[in-house]
C-alpha cells in the first residue's frame, strides 16, 4: 500500500494554501533570476523604468503569471476528481514552463529580432531558463511544504503519546481510543488550541480554515477558528473518537447521543441542545455505523 501511495502526489500539495505559496515563490524567484541574467544574454529585452521595453516586460510577466494561475486553479479544482501520479505532475509542470517559454520566444522574436538565432534555438534557450526559473522554486516549495506537513503530523503524534504514558510506538493501535486531549496546529505548524477530549464536540470545515466547537470551563459552547484543513485533522487522529462523517464535519463520537435514520440519510444528535443535528453522507456512513455499533456493543 505504501508503494502505491508513493506513486501519487500528496493531497496537501494540491490544496489552496500550498498552491498559492508555490505560485508566489516561483514568481519572485523567476523575476530575480531573469533580471540577474540580463547582462549575460545578448537577446534579453527585460527592462525596468521608463522605456517601451518595460511595457513588454510587464505584459510578459502578467501573461506568464496568468498561465501559471490558470494551471494551478485547474489543479486545485480537480483535486477531488482524480489523483495525480508523480510523472503526470512533473509533465504538468513542464507543460506550464513550455507554454511560458513559447510566449517568451514570441516576444523575443518580435521585440529583439535576433538575426543569429532561429525560433527553435531561442525556444531551447528559454526552456533552459524556464527550468531554472520555475523548476527550482517548484521543487523547493514542494520540499518545504512536505517538511512542514510532516513536522505537524509528528508533533500531533508526540502530543498524543505524551498524553497517554502507557502507550508506546511498538504497541498495536486499538480500533478506537478515547482522546484525553486534542491538540491542533495551524498550517505553519504553530500550536493554536489544546482542548480536553471530553469538552470537544465537533470540528467544522470552512474553506482553508476549521472551526472547533467545544465547551469551556463554565460549560458554555465556544468556537475557535484556525487555518488548517479538515483532512489534516482526520489523518492526525485516526483510530480515535474523532470520526469524519461529512466533507465538512468531524464529530467526537463520544458526544453522540442519537444516531437517527432520516429520509436523506443518517444524522447525529450530540448531547448538547445548542448543537443542531449533524448529517452523515454516504461516503462516511459505513465508518460511522461501525464506530457506533462498536460503542453499543
Amino acid at each position: 500500500m505504501e508503494d502505491i501511495q508513493r506513486k501519487y502526489v500528496p493531497k496537501f500539495l494540491r490544496e489552496k494554501f500550498e498552491l498559492i505559496g508555490t505560485v508566489t515563490f516561483a514568481a519572485l524567484f523567476s523575476l530575480v533570476v531573469l533580471l540577474l541574467s540580463i547582462p549575460f544574454s545578448h537577446n534579453a529585452w527585460f527592462r525596468l523604468g521608463n522605456s517601451v521595453f518595460f511595457l513588454f516586460t510587464a505584459l510578459f510577466a502578467i501573461g506568464s503569471l496568468t498561465i501559471i494561475i490558470i494551471s494551478r486553479v485547474i489543479m486545485y479544482k480537480t483535486r477531488r476528481d482524480f489523483r495525480l501520479k508523480w510523472w503526470l505532475y512533473v509533465l504538468w509542470c513542464a507543460l506550464e514552463i513550455f507554454i511560458i517559454c513559447i510566449l517568451y520566444t514570441v516576444f523575443t522574436v518580435t521585440i529583439a529580432a535576433p538575426e543569429d538565432m532561429s525560433f527553435a534555438e531561442i525556444l531551447a534557450h528559454s526552456f533552459l531558463y524556464g527550468l531554472i526559473c520555475l523548476g527550482i522554486p517548484y521543487v523547493i516549495a514542494g520540499l518545504v511544504f512536505t517538511i512542514v506537513h510532516q513536522e505537524k503530523i509528528i508533533r500531533l503524534i508526540n502530543m498524543k503519546e505524551n498524553d497517554d504514558p502507557s502507550s508506546s510506538a511498538a504497541d498495536d493501535i486499538p480500533a478506537k481510543t478515547p482522546l484525553e486531549k486534542i491538540t491542533l496546529f495551524d498550517n505553519s505548524g504553530v500550536l493554536k488550541l489544546s482542548v480536553s477530549g471530553s469538552d470537544l464536540y465537533y470540528i467544522e470545515s470552512d474553506d482553508n480554515y476549521i472551526k472547533v466547537w467545544y465547551t469551556d470551563g463554565k460549560g458554555e459552547l465556544k468556537t475557535y477558528m484556525l487555518r488548517c484543513r479538515l483532512k489534516t485533522v482526520e489523518e492526525s487522529f485516526l483510530g480515535s473518537d474523532l470520526v469524519r462523517c461529512h466533507r465538512k464535519f468531524i464529530v467526537n463520537m463520544s458526544k453522540v447521543k442519537v444516531l437517527r435514520k432520516e429520509k436523506d440519510g443518517y444524522e447525529l444528535e450530540l448531547d448538547n441542545d445548542k448543537i443542531s443535528p449533524i448529517p452523515v453522507t454516504k461516503t462516511y456512513t459505513e465508518s460511522v455505523l461501525s464506530v457506533f455499533a462498536g460503542r453499543v456493543d
